[in-house]
């Protein structure tokens, strides 16, 4: 499947509570595997393509960091309660 150059024909429902913290654990999963056994040598992830661009995986760290601020944020944006109450059909 090729990549998508807009969002125009994606749907979907906003992100819960456990999703986001499902992202949080995979961008501190990337993170890791980012600081260890040396990754951060001096070497160029490069896009295939006519506009392809390039990172180096200390930019990529950064991406990763920036992304977990905003995910961090988003979950701390949820309702910390949700109340709810029901109704008594029973009394008279």
């Amino acid at each position: 499947m090729s990549d998508l150059s807009d969002l125009n024909d994606v749907e979907g429902a906003p992100l819960n509570a456990a999703q986001v913290g499902a992202i949080l654990n995979q961008i501190d999963l990337d993170v890791l595997n980012l600081l260890r056994d040396g990754k951060l040598a001096a070497s160029n992830y490069v896009l295939p393509g006519p506009s392809g661009g390039s990172m180096d995986r200390a930019g990529g760290l950064m991406a990763l960091l920036a992304a977990r601020v905003k995910y961090e944020a988003l979950l701390h944006s949820f309702p910390a309660w949700e109340v709810s109450q029901a109704a008594d059909c029973c009394t008279e």
